[in-house]
């Protein structure tokens, strides 16, 4: 087997639109599905499905499971830590990020130079951890692979 891609990843949130309003209006996720009012929608579960780059039916699926859904644990634990999403080409980009988070009042809960990328880190309304970087122009990481291990530095933006 040879993977080709990382394909998607789909998140169970408590509170559908509050979600797709912060992955589509505040990340930039196209809204896939659902459109509008159809009889498919009114059909369908409630689920989302968004694509960031076009590139596939959806990068990203989100299905409601309720307000009574239980909290993600705190503190060490099994399961998904955060994912990342590239979202730029420079310092420039993740500046520009950063001053639209703080527009939409969204909390940054921590920041990182990785070395290879420079990085935000955000909680989307579940507590999900999303880093969302760039990576560093000019770090050569294929010729010197170590340089993903590289120690966490402050990142200085």
């Amino acid at each position: 087997m040879e993977i080709k891609d990382l394909g998607h990843i789909v998140l169970y949130v408590r509170d559908l639109d509050r979600s797709v309003n912060f992955y589509r209006d505040v990340l930039g996720f196209h809204q896939i599905f659902p459109t509008g009012d159809s009889e498919a929608e009114r059909r369908s579960p409630a689920a989302a499905f968004a694509s960031a780059s076009g590139r596939t039916h959806h990068e990203l699926m989100l299905i409601e499971v309720g307000n009574d859904a239980a909290a993600q644990p705190e503190g060490r634990r099994i399961g998904l830590y955060h994912f990342g999403l590239k979202i730029g080409d420079s310092d420039d980009d993740l500046r520009s990020a950063l001053l639209l988070l703080e527009a939409e009042g969204i909390t940054v809960a921590g920041t990182s130079d990785h070395i290879v990328t420079h990085s935000l880190y955000v909680l989307d309304p579940d507590g999900n951890e999303v880093e969302l970087y760039i990576d560093v122009p000019g770090v050569d990481w294929q010729n010197d692979p170590a340089l993903v291990a590289t120690p966490i530095r402050p990142l200085r933006l």
